[in-house]
């Protein structure tokens, strides 16, 4: 039977996925780290594993919980086994609060590292450690030259990297996926007293092959699909006329 246009496009999509990084892992078929809907925005619906991904920070709060965003992923790549390792100029992370995301603080290796040449170094040997299952980094600069190293790095060895950018300068990156994570609103329990889970707006706003998108997603032990928050409710819209 004659192949149609479209699965004629869809095998050359196929074709072209491992010459872009996007190289199978054991285990990965389907794998979406929990995201939901999110994962139809990447390559075949699957998370990639093995491969760079960058998070842009334009302050503190961005910063908080872009972390939390990722030690979300991270749990889910861990499950199978694995340590991760988190890179940065000073730990700003409270490893006992990684509990909530499902991650032993005893499973996290810590860096703490003042030069960003070192900081870079460490990062791309740490790429290279197949026995890792994550390996997280805090830095505002990467270049492309040392991004692609990164890319190169994980496509043998496997292991998944992120990279947190605070106010980068330089966009031009090889990195697969680039997100933008902002806090939103949290919702309290029944009526309970507390801050609720945490909720963020999520931005894909790049994804090498896939569709880029936003979405709104709390975390309650996994990621959960919200609807987008409004600033007053209709009720309230309707008292106030």
């Amino acid at each position: 039977m004659k192949a149609s246009k479209a699965d004629t496009i869809a095998q050359l999509q196929r074709d072209i996925l491992p010459l872009q990084g996007y190289k199978p892992v054991t285990g990965n078929i389907g794998f979406d780290a929990g995201l939901g809907i999110i994962k139809e925005a990447f390559p075949n619906a699957s998370f990639p594993l093995g491969a760079i991904h960058e998070f842009f920070c334009t302050g503190a709060e961005d910063a908080s919980a872009t972390s939390g965003f990722i030690a979300g992923i991270v749990s889910a790549i861990m499950q199978k086994g694995g340590v991760a390792l988190w890179i940065s100029a000073s730990q700003t992370i409270f490893p006992p609060a990684l509990k909530m995301f499902g991650i032993g603080p005893e499973k996290v290796i810590f860096i703490n590292l003042t030069k960003e040449k070192e900081i870079l170094w460490v990062m791309e040997e740490a790429l290279k450690c197949e026995g890792l299952a994550a390996v997280i980094t805090d830095t505002p600069e990467v270049s492309f030259t040392a991004s692609r190293r990164f890319q190169l790095a994980v496509e043998l060895s496997r292991v998944t990297g992120f990279i947190i950018r605070r106010n980068p300068r330089n966009l031009a990156t090889a990195c697969v996926t680039r997100w933008k994570i902002s806090p939103l609103p949290c919702i309290s329990n029944d009526g309970l007293p507390g801050v609720g889970f945490p909720r963020w707006n999520v931005a894909l706003l790049k994804v090498r092959n896939g569709t880029p998108g936003i979405w709104q997603v709390e975390w309650r032990g996994r990621f959960r699909h919200v609807l987008r928050l409004a600033s007053i409710n209709k009720a309230q819209q309707r008292k106030a006329v």
